[in-house]
């Protein structure tokens, strides 16, 4: 349920990245935008031609002319090109820094192919199948994990070269146990537990020991799997339940030994996210306790694993981990974004463990540092400004002082840098404003529109209309932004129904001030009204909001909404009697929430694939937030479905997965059976073989069921 994706950790997301075009929500196909920049001055645009196809120009900045590139074509289809016939770039595929070699899986073993040897060379040869593979810094050298043991493939010497040995079926060596890739590394590392040093002599990796770890087992019932079944077991820690044993390894191909980090891998804490510094010498490794309120930088030597502590953030509540830290390459320290101050703000450290600047402080967020300019000393961010719905690219000095803001006016703005420093390209949009592509210079100032959506004549037979509104919460502390989408042919003076369209879970805040196009969804194509609220612990209001989730999961979420209902009560055009909500996940969650503990305030709803009970999901994001059930168990009852189950008035449908691995089924054979019990009507259906979210055709299924209980429970249809 980790909200906040990994860092980048496979080279083919960046490259797709360079040959993605700026997009505005709800416009489709290929829009107009940056596919790279060439140089400080010059870069590569995409148009679109009058044939509708993309053209692809050599823009001049200083003159705004551009040149048609006959001949273009983007890396991803160079390297498309140098594949064998029926292979296609995929997360599989590892892409060398150069980005003129590329290694993918091929029947079990690894391939390597390159602008040079386009017949392709075998690498591997054997049964065991080779996982998540690397390129070194260098270009020549490969890291993967088979068998969950570490190993490295050196191009030069022709040679597969095995770093661990004792790997087993709950010992791994730069393979995450599952709680860690969910909650910790995040799902795009694809369980890789590894890191290379700079200069690609050395690997950092977690050794894991899910042997503590209690076992969960889904049975494979599906027809694909036999009149049997097939059971899948997986150490699954629960709330309470005892952690994986981790701990941090420094391997040095020279030696093909392994120093550790002298960490205490008996210690209950979490050990992840390492950063390398640019000499290679010594690996910071972020420790943090069980309770995960006390946050450790420690950095490491490499030859002998001693460290010192460098850095030290506690909280009363929760401290996250740091996903996105920028080592200096001058090796002077590192930048962290950290939520210290009650916001996310940039802070400059020096190794020594001693605060050079607070490069910004800000009671607002900073949201991604973009660019560090060493040479320069400034430092390229993106934040909401004062306008918590908002973003803009920022600037400051690496002291903190001469803030510019360079993009301006209202909406949402996503710029990207010129490599000099010398332009910005800004994108941007307004939930009025389709937007555009504007070029800005280095003091802010627009030279020139690059290019400029055309605001469609809003014609109300044909098109939804959104609105953003801002809605009180009952103690008067909060101003919850909620986005309001009216159906087509909307009339002020009719009753319509409403449903929620909701996530819900901490700091997951969804709502912005962007374009969110006239083309309607089937909630307003079918005479439904959709609400989205962003309540206090959303992130729109940094850590004195979230803070309130502490300990009560559900309880906050559900007054927030509660309120948000109030507020519709009001609005003539909103039908009290048919109040639905709906979402996955956490949205499915407060789907549950909503329809118990708050069924004086909604009648209807589908919660899909969710949590029902706190109890029965990963210890690492339950206890963030709500500590273990020992240590609150008023807090685990009172934000449980299942507490709330006698409340049930209104119309429910409970979908589910039956191969969920992440929120497990049990989650909703819990809640069903206590309905049943209590003689409550409910709707459900399972998906079987589904896991957490599915496609394919049991989403057409999926979508086409939903419709069906909206048409019904509102319109009798």
């Amino acid at each position: 349920m980790k909200q906040i994706c990994a860092t980048l950790q496979i080279t083919l997301l960046l490259l797709i990245s360079l040959a993605a075009t700026a997009q505005r929500p709800g416009m489709t196909g290929s829009q107009p935008g940056l596919v790279r920049w060439i140089d400080d001055t010059h870069m590569l645009f995409r148009t679109i031609g009058d044939d509708g196809k993309p053209v692809i120009s050599e823009y001049d900045c200083r003159t705004g002319k551009s040149v048609v590139v006959t001949d273009y074509a983007s890396d991803m289809e160079k390297l498309r090109d140098i594949l064998p016939e029926g292979f296609q770039p995929g997360p599989d595929m590892a892409v060398s820094p150069d980005i003129r070699s590329v290694v993918i899986s091929r029947d079990n073993d690894l391939w390597y192919y390159s602008f040079d040897v386009r017949e392709g060379r075998k690498l591997t040869s054997d049964p065991e199948n080779e996982m998540n593979a690397r390129f070194a810094p260098d270009g020549r050298k490969l890291a993967y994990t088979k068998k969950k043991d570490l190993y490295v493939f050196d191009l030069d010497l022709d040679k597969e070269i095995r770093l661990t040995f004792d790997a087993t079926d709950k010992i791994y060596n730069g393979w995450a146990s599952w709680v860690y890739m969910e909650e910790i590394l995040g799902r795009p590392s694809r369980y890789a537990a590894f890191w290379w040093s700079p200069d690609a002599t050395r690997i950092a990796y977690l050794h894991t020991d899910d042997n503590p770890v209690p076992l969960y087992y889904l049975n494979a019932l599906e027809n694909t799997d036999g009149i049997h079944g097939r059971l899948e077991i997986t150490p699954y820690p629960k709330p309470g339940d005892p952690n994986p044993k981790v701990k941090m390894g420094i391997a040095d191909l020279s030696t093909g030994k392994t120093t550790w980090v002298k960490t205490d891998e008996n210690t209950d804490q979490y050990i992840a996210w390492p950063s390398w510094t640019p000499d290679s010498r010594k690996l910071m490794v972020q420790v943090l306790n069980r309770d995960q309120n006390d946050m450790k930088f420690i950095l490491a030597d490499v030859a002998s694993g001693d460290f010192a502590e460098v850095y030290r953030e506690t909280r009363p509540t929760w401290v996250d981990f740091f996903e996105d830290i920028y080592v200096m390459k001058d090796g002077s320290g590192f930048i962290a974004r950290s939520y210290r101050n009650d916001w996310y703000n940039l802070y400059y450290y020096g190794w020594d463990g001693v605060l050079k600047s607070q490069i910004t402080d800000f009671n607002w967020k900073v949201t991604e540092l973009v660019k560090v300019d060493e040479a320069k000393k400034e430092v390229y961010f993106h934040g909401t400004g004062a306008d918590p719905l908002g973003s803009h690219l920022y600037r400051v000095r690496l002291d903190g002082t001469k803030l510019l803001q360079v993009t301006s006016g209202d909406g949402s703005h996503t710029a990207s840098v010129s490599p000099g420093g010398s332009y910005f390209l800004d994108t941007w949009s307004s939930i009025n404003d389709p937007g555009g592509i504007n070029l800005i210079d280095k003091k802010g100032k627009v030279v020139r529109t690059v290019h400029r959506e055309a605001i469609p004549a809003f014609d109300a037979s044909k098109h939804q209309k959104p609105e953003l509104v801002r809605i009180k919460t009952a103690d008067g502390l909060f101003d919850m932004p909620a986005l309001i989408t009216y159906p087509v042919n909307f009339d002020p003076a009719k009753k319509y129904p409403v449903v929620f369209t909701i996530y819900g879970g901490p700091d997951a805040g969804s709502i912005r001030n962007r374009w969110q196009g006239l083309q309607p969804r089937w909630y307003a194509e079918n005479g439904i009204v959709t609400i989205n609220v962003d309540h206090r612990g959303s992130g729109t209001f940094g850590k004195k909001g979230l803070d309130y989730m502490h300990r009560s999961l559900g309880k906050w979420e559900i007054s927030d909404y509660s309120d948000a209902v109030r507020w519709l009560r009001q609005q003539p055009w909103a039908d009290a009697s048919r109040m639905g909500i709906t979402g996955g996940s956490y949205g499915g969650y407060v789907t549950c929430m909503a329809l118990t503990a708050g069924a004086d305030y909604w009648t209807h709803g589908i919660a899909d694939y969710s949590v029902t009970d706190w109890r029965l999901y990963d210890n690492v994001y339950t206890e963030r937030y709500m500590d273990t059930p020992e240590d609150n168990p008023e807090g685990y009852k009172s934000g449980s479905a299942i507490t709330h189950a006698a409340s049930l008035k209104g119309k429910i449908l409970i979908r589910h997965g039956d191969m969920d691995d992440n929120v497990h089924m049990q989650n909703t054979i819990w809640l069903v059976t206590t309905l049943q019990d209590m003689n409550k009507p409910f709707e459900m259906m399972i998906y079987p073989g589904e896991r957490h979210g599915w496609g394919g055709p049991k989403r057409i299924f999926m979508t086409n069921e939903g419709n069906s209980f909206w048409t019904k429970s509102f319109f009798n249809k």
